[in-house]
């Protein structure tokens, strides 16, 4: 039997023992991360161009080293997990050549494209009628920003006049007829647009298209939505130092107040400093009056004519 001194040790021997071992496993762990980090791993990226709607194919993608502490999340790091056997993947969003193929991008295993995919949490998707006036000649593509312009009547005194709203500002469009792209990239006339609302605003282009007509207005993609929004009515199809706009000049909202103010008060001085200024100088020496002039009258007695003076100046 062990005495007590020989227990002190064996206790001792085995807690170095793990303070080792936990040691030694710290270390090769680093290694193996510092390899890890070191290394390079393959990544699915595109060969060719990848438009919406866009089979994968194994010609179409390559596979890329790319730094173990660089890869995107979602990437594929093999061909089995990209397209396994006897299933298929779709392009969601297009995909240039030689940037790597995401998760998100693509559709799930053997599943096809369809916008659903594409709508964020909690947007909707709800399709408008245009033609090629409202939809700007067919230069509307899938992903520009557009105002929807609404044009309905209203009642004024017994006669409908017509008045022109803004419905909806700063609008993704989805998808033009239905087609996310068109195949050659020229600009279609389209017969409807399918654009990203959320659900209040989906029933507002619902509503509007039974009282109205819709029109979309091409905008610069990231610009800020204007607050101050004005409806123009057939008064207002003339021509205005302001633009046609009639903003409210005590209205200060946001950097579009400040501005509009600002353009307001410039315009006005540059008004008044055009208006001609008529100067009246007194150098001129005042014209001296008319000398006068003396008129005679021929007056006949029988046969006989004489000249007769009538005052001065005619008098």
């Amino acid at each position: 039997m062990l005495n007590r001194q020989s227990l002190i040790a064996l206790g001792v021997a085995l807690l170095l023992g793990l303070v080792a071992v936990f040691f030694a496993n710290s270390y090769l762990n680093t290694k193996q991360a510092d390899a890890f980090a070191g290394g390079t791993t393959k990544v699915a990226v595109a060969s060719v161009p990848l438009a919406y709607g866009v089979d994968i194919t194994p010609e179409k993608i390559r596979f890329v080293e790319y730094p173990n502490t660089s890869i995107p999340p979602g990437a594929f790091t093999s061909a089995a997990m990209l397209l396994p056997a006897g299933k298929k993947r779709i392009a969601l969003l297009p995909i240039a050549i030689n940037e790597p193929i995401l998760a998100s991008k693509v559709t799930g295993e053997g599943q096809g494209a369809s916008i659903a995919a594409l709508l964020p949490a909690g947007m909707r998707a709800a399709s408008v009628r245009i033609n090629d006036v409202s939809g700007v000649a067919g230069f509307v593509q899938p992903n520009d920003s557009v105002d929807v312009l609404i044009t309905r009547s209203l009642p004024n005194g017994g006669q409908a006049t017509q008045v022109t709203d803004v419905l909806l500002q700063n609008v993704r469009v989805i998808a033009i007829d239905q087609n996310s792209k068109n195949s050659d990239g020229t600009p279609a006339v389209a017969r409807t647009a399918t654009l990203e609302v959320n659900p209040i605003d989906a029933q507002k282009l619902a509503l509007a298209q039974d009282i109205g007509s819709l029109s979309l207005v091409l905008r610069k993609p990231g610009e800020e939505n204007n607050p101050v929004v004005e409806t123009v009515s057939m008064n207002d199809l003339r021509y205005n130092m302001y633009g046609g706009a009639r903003y409210p000049a005590p209205a200060v909202v946001g950097n579009f107040g400040s501005a509009i103010g600002s353009s307001m008060n410039a315009s006005a001085a540059r008004i008044a400093s055009a208006r001609p200024v008529r100067r009246v100088t007194s150098s001129a020496k005042p014209k001296a009056p008319p000398p006068p002039v003396d008129r005679n009258i021929e007056v006949y007695r029988g046969t006989k004519s004489d000249q007769v003076k009538v005052g001065e100046n005619g008098r």
